[in-house]
């Protein structure tokens, strides 16, 4: 018997801890165009600068050479440039240092899989957790060349990190390779050139409390005038006093305007980044800002009017809503999306998707959407599914992590909470126990819409596992009543119930169950020893 692995009880997802709302910077003059290009360009080449000298130091950086960088950057710019600059290089840094330690230990388990397949014979079959071995001789040759490549590549990672290299490119790897691929990508040279620029300015600004307005480099007054503080080098380009340029457009944001005019009257920090999108010429400003995280609303509160379960897919979420006991409510519903085409696509896509989700989820009364705390990262190797590249594709497709990010914060505005339960088994079970049940003849339920029941019911605390209903001919005599439900600390809970011998209704006459499942029995040219016991007799 398969081992099942233990469940992770559910719990609440915290809200997010931070807001950013984005506006067009419309109706802006030939000459404030002119100027946002300029401050761009040339925060954008110190930027670079610095951030070359931030990798060099590697794991010798220093509060000393932090205010070494910083004293350098200030008399090309100003101070507070000056910060913004070096603190962006420092996340940056940061975070090529996380990615690189994931590739680490991403390769690291590619070469235990491969290691362990390469010692198993030819032509093994593996298990349910674990593949086996390779399926022909040619495919194990190959694999142990991989496994040195794998083995060498890991062995410079890993020198790397010890001395705290890392390789990061400003704009975009994906965008760089790009040039070597115009046909492919529909670019020319010169709309790729823009989007390459584009992408290496540098236009933004840390927020300040207690200074006006929230930020003394980037600043929007109440009314919607915007203001830059030009670097030093540009200041003779300023049209308002103590070298800022004032542009001819007036921003209003349309999404937490309210929140966003509060913290900027009470002067509270409220940070700035101006961007082009090169393809369509138009710039955007972005206002963030941090809040102290809610407090998660109790597992009993926001399960008091019931849950809807959904289940992710590659192409849509299937939802179903439960009552408080568990029970199915309605029909199922189904959220496709389209998560073809480029990112700016497939975002659009996952908040549309999204969206009608949560206004289902009020027209409802629910104060609770459960979810799968799903993570593919193990997942999506190689080394595990070997040729099976359709789903190694299909699970690389799901938007599990940018999905749950964008419902938390989503639903923190609707004041919705969301549930994140264990993804054990929940699509078998679900198919196992109500795909069949809660098909009609007017209704076609799917292995998604079973596996969003499932997924609800673990998140209210309830077994997956639906009460076996009684004979309809022996609800309360012979048999007994049969629809006790299996208590949490029962081993198995879980699991299909064993099938009960012999006769299962008074029709069946005595003796006839014991050959029940031999197929003798069905073998109409010859009895079985059952019958012919049966003849025989006086």
């Amino acid at each position: 018997m398969t081992e099942l692995r233990a469940i992770a009880p559910a719990f609440v997802v915290p809200g997010p801890s931070g807001v950013a709302v984005r506006d067009r910077l419309k109706h802006l003059t030939p000459e404030d165009d002119e100027v946002l290009r300029l401050v761009g360009a040339h925060l954008g080449a110190l930027a670079s600068a610095d951030l070359k000298t931030r990798c060099a130091d590697g794991l010798g950086h220093c509060a000393a050479t932090w205010a070494a960088r910083k004293r350098e950057l200030t008399e090309q710019s100003s101070a507070r440039w000056a910060g913004a600059i070096t603190r962006a290089s420092h996340d940056q840094w940061a975070l090529a240092r996380r990615c690189q330690a994931d590739h680490i230990r991403g390769l690291a388990a590619a070469i235990a899989t491969i290691t362990r397949r390469l010692s198993l014979p030819v032509g093994k079959k593996g298990t349910g957790k674990e593949p086996g071995g390779y399926r022909s001789r040619l495919e194990w040759f190959a694999k142990s060349r991989r496994l040195g490549v794998l083995r060498d590549r890991l062995k410079r990672l890993r020198a790397d990190h010890r001395a705290g290299r890392v390789r990061v490119v400003r704009g975009g790897k994906r965008l760089a390779r790009a040039r070597h691929h115009l046909d492919a990508t529909e670019l020319t040279q010169d709309g790729w050139r823009q989007r390459w620029e584009a992408a290496r300015w540098f236009l933004a600004a840390d927020g300040e409390s207690g200074k006006r307005y929230g930020n003394e480099t980037i600043r929007i007054t109440p009314d919607g005038q915007v203001s830059i503080k030009l670097p030093v080098p540009l200041a003779h380009l300023a049209n308002a006093p103590h070298g800022r340029y004032v542009l001819a457009c007036r921003v209003a944001f349309a999404h937490r305007g309210t929140e966003w005019a509060d913290r900027i009257e009470a002067n509270r920090a409220v940070a700035y980044r101006i961007h082009l999108e090169a393809a369509r010429g138009r710039w955007y400003i972005t206002a963030s800002w941090q809040r102290p995280a809610a407090p998660t609303a109790p597992m009993a509160a926001a399960l008091a009017a019931g849950v809807i379960g959904v289940d992710t897919n590659a192409d849509h979420l299937a939802a179903w809503r439960l009552d408080v006991h568990g029970n199915p409510i309605g029909n199922p519903r189904r959220f496709s999306y389209d998560l073809s085409g480029n990112a700016e696509h497939r975002d659009a896509q996952v908040r549309h998707a999204l969206t009608r989700l949560l206004h289902w989820a009020r027209t409802c009364g629910v104060k609770a959407i459960a979810i799968e705390d799903l993570d593919f990262q193990a997942e999506k190797s190689r080394e595990k599914h070997g040729r099976r590249k359709r789903f190694r594709k299909l699970i690389s497709g799901m938007p599990t992590s940018k999905l749950r990010a964008r419902l938390t914060s989503m639903a923190d505005a609707t004041g919705i909470a969301i549930i994140a339960a264990d993804p054990a088994y929940t699509s078998k079970w679900g198919a196992q126990h109500w795909q069949k049940p809660l098909t009609t003849k007017t209704r076609t339920t799917t292995r998604h819409d079973a596996a969003a029941v499932a997924i609800g019911r673990r998140a209210q605390g309830h077994p997956i596992r639906r009460r076996t209903a009684p004979p309809p001919a022996h609800q309360s005599d012979e048999q007994g009543h049969r629809t006790i439900q299996a208590g949490t600390q029962v081993r198995g809970r879980e699991g299909p119930r064993p099938r009960i011998p012999g006769p299962r209704t008074r029709s069946v006459p005595p003796g006839r169950g014991a050959n029940a499942g031999d197929q003798n029995a069905q073998h109409r040219s010859e009895h079985s020893a059952e019958h012919a016991q049966l003849m025989l007799s006086p």
